[in-house]
Order: structure tokens, then C-alpha cells, then sequence
């Protein structure tokens, strides 16, 4: 099976757990939209944590399309909280993988996507601060719009 997130345009929807710092663990919902253009694959994405006040993590990641046959890839982000973000995906049989660190220092991390099927990833993250988890989330992706749709 191919990878189709990121490797194909469209639109995704996230469901799942956040978990905060202490460990509470609260529902998120999410989208992501997936776009390519010549010298950017863009990735636009919000997750929304449901607590009182519900909180929203907006990032728009620009991956760097990949050679023919690459299994890695370089991106960056643009985070309000975190500043700007450098990482790599990497394709490990089944899933993607991202390393993450701020360009600043301090925030680093990474999230880890298996494939499920074709239209459907669970992805897990964790975000740290030094060597102090400050965030982590187990979310299912589910794929809305396809290619050409």
C-alpha cells in the first residue's frame, strides 16, 4: 500500500485524545489539508482540544516535495506558541515518521503515522520542552476528499 497522507492532495479530518502535561486527557477534534505546489507541499492543519475554553493549535507545515524514490524529506513550520519548527518525515515501511526541534531551541519532538489503510492513519505526537513533556495525542485520520474530488 502507498502512503497517500501528504503524498496525494486532500482533506483530513482528526479525531482523538490530547493529553496534557499532567496527564489529563481531554477529546480533540482536528483538519488538515493537504496541497502541492512545485517547491512546496503544504500541510494546513488545526487540532482543536474540547476543554473549558476549548483551546486551538493552528500550524501550517511547507515539506519539501521529494525526490523520485526519497524516503526522507525536510520541512518547517510556523507556530504562534512555538516559533519556527524544522523536522523530517521519513518513511519507515508502514509509517511515516517526524523528528522536530525549534529553531530557537528547547521545544522538540516528534509524531509517528501508521498507515491503516488507504484513507485512514492513527498518528502519535509528543511535544517537549528540554527534557519536560508538555503535550502528547493519539488521533485517528480519516480521509475526506480524495484527489481530483
Amino acid at each position: 500500500m502507498q502512503h497517500t497522507f501528504i503524498f496525494q492532495p486532500g482533506i483530513w479530518k482528526a479525531s482523538g485524545t490530547f493529553w496534557t502535561a499532567d496527564g489529563r486527557a481531554l477529546e480533540a477534534e482536528g483538519r488538515s489539508e493537504v496541497s502541492h505546489a512545485k517547491d512546496c507541499w503544504m500541510i494546513a492543519g488545526k487540532l482543536r482540544v474540547l476543554c473549558s475554553p476549548p483551546v486551538e493549535f493552528l500550524n501550517i507545515y511547507c515539506m519539501t516535495p521529494p525526490s523520485k524514490d526519497a524516503h526522507t524529506s525536510t520541512w518547517t513550520m510556523e507556530n504562534a506558541t512555538l516559533g519556527k519548527l524544522h523536522g523530517l518525515f521519513s518513511i519507515v515501511g508502514p509509517c511515516i515518521m517526524s523528528f522536530y526541534r525549534s529553531e530557537t531551541g528547547g521545544y522538540q519532538g516528534s509524531e509517528h503515522l501508521l498507515q491503516l489503510a488507504e484513507d485512514r492513519y492513527e498518528a502519535y505526537g509528543m511535544l517537549f520542552m528540554e527534557d519536560r513533556r508538555l503535550s502528547s495525542w493519539r488521533v485517528e485520520l480519516t480521509r475526506e476528499t480524495a484527489p481530483g474530488i
